[in-house]
This record gives C-alpha cells, sequence and structure tokens, in this order.
C-alpha cells in the first residue's frame, strides 16, 4: 500500500478521531495533517505487527493527546459566547452535538467511541488501547448510553427553551 493510497483511505477516520478529541475543526485538520506527516516519516519502520490502521490511529491518538497536555500548560482566552451556534459548512447540528459531547468525554472514552465510529473492530480498538476486548465492549455500552443521556439532556433544555420563549 503507498503512502497515498494510506493517506486517501484513513485521513478521513484519523480527522474525526481528532474531531472526538478537541472538537475544533482547524485543529484537528492540524493533528491529522501532523499525523500523516509522522506516518509518512516512519512508514518504513513499520513492522506489520499490528494492522496499519491500528498504527495509524494510535499515532493520531498520541498526537492528539499531546495536544491536549500542552493545552494544559497554554492558558486559553474564552470563545464568544456567539460562537457557539455557528454550523460549519457541511456539519450537521447533530454531528456538531456528537463531536461536542465526546469532546467532554475522559480522553479514553473519547479515542474508544471515537474508533467504535470509524467502524474498527472491537478487537483492534482494544489492542489500541491496551485492554481487553470483553472490557471495551462493556466501555462502548457505557460511553453509548453517557452520549445518549447528554442527547436526551439537550432535547429537554431545548424544549424547556421553546417554551419560555
Amino acid at each position: 500500500m503507498t503512502f497515498e493510497e494510506i493517506y486517501q483511505a484513513y485521513s478521513p477516520k484519523v480527522y474525526r478521531l481528532c474531531m472526538g478529541y478537541v472538537n475544533d475543526s482547524d485543529l484537528a485538520k492540524d493533528l491529522t495533517q501532523e499525523s500523516f506527516i509522522s506516518v509518512w516519516q516512519n512508514l518504513s519502520k513499520f513492522r506489520n505487527d499490528s494492522a496499519i490502521g491500528t498504527w495509524i490511529f494510535r499515532i493520531a491518538a498520541n498526537n492528539c493527546l499531546r495536544q491536549l497536555e500542552k493545552e494544559k500548560w497554554v492558558m486559553k482566552a474564552e470563545l464568544p459566547t456567539e460562537l457557539e451556534d455557528v454550523i460549519q459548512e457541511g456539519s450537521n447540528v447533530q454531528e456538531k452535538l456528537l463531536f461536542k459531547f465526546i469532546a467532554e468525554l475522559e480522553e479514553t472514552d473519547r479515542l474508544i467511541i471515537s474508533l467504535e465510529l470509524e467502524e474498527l473492530p472491537q478487537a483492534q480498538i482494544a489492542e489500541i488501547i491496551g485492554i481487553s476486548e470483553g472490557n471495551i465492549r462493556v466501555k462502548i455500552h457505557r460511553i453509548k448510553e453517557k452520549i445518549l443521556k447528554k442527547f436526551q439532556q439537550h432535547e429537554q433544555l431545548q424544549r424547556y427553551k421553546t417554551t419560555l420563549a
């Protein structure tokens, strides 16, 4: 598989994984680019010990975790509240909410659900995370329940706001 084929096959998935971590389109694009630079630089060292996708997702997850670590050290300004309702071109409200809710999860849960949404086999997710496949199955179930609860709370809030208007 050439680098171009790898990029075509995995870059949209890596972008969505990064969105799950940072919930910022520009930053997710930067992290995707950095991940593929690492893939390019280390492709000759890839030993086929795991699926290429597992290796690429691990690189992307590590880049995202390093970014989150950097953000802890950098004081960030508050986002203006007017920007919260802006929908990015090509995304819908449900998708944007999903990325927001995923970004609110703990780091490991973010990675697990992002990989699940990319339809990776649970055995591969278990290999990337470093826990058993059975534990992954339980965690995915619990994460989906958390996200569903967040969607339900959001809908209730929207209905409440509608009744007040």
